[in-house]
């Protein structure tokens, strides 16, 4: 078997409207056409999708205290700084790369990890 692309990951939400607002509003994707009949939601992100699926979700955090240790979903900015500001300013969590590097991590309103890093 060879892999040759990665072409989506599934993220559970629990309330679509607030996800639609994080994934589209706060991280500003793309939001794509879909044809299935449940709930949920498409973002496009270069050759790469996510769907956002809603169910009844649980908490599987491993360490709350460094956020990168735990499942996330990593995203390229172009400018951390700005990237930071915009969390920053619809009032989401921000935690800095505990290994220095130009990254940061927040969380969706579901506690889903994210992955900002400026490369």
């Amino acid at each position: 078997m060879q892999i040759i692309q990665c072409l989506h990951a599934a993220i559970l939400v629990s309330d679509l409207e607030r996800a639609e607002h994080f994934y589209g509003k706060v991280l500003g994707l793309y939001k794509i056409d879909r044809t299935l009949k449940f709930p949920g939601a498409w973002y496009q992100v270069g050759e790469f999708q996510i769907h956002l699926i809603v169910a009844d979700i649980s908490s599987d955090m491993v360490d709350s205290q460094k956020l990168g240790r735990n499942r996330h979903l990593a995203f390229s900015v172009a400018n951390l700084d700005a990237a930071k500001e915009q969390i920053i300013n619809n009032n989401c969590p921000v935690q800095m790369s505990a290994s220095g590097r130009a990254a940061l991590f927040t969380q969706d309103p579901d506690g889903n990890i994210i992955e900002l890093s400026q490369v």
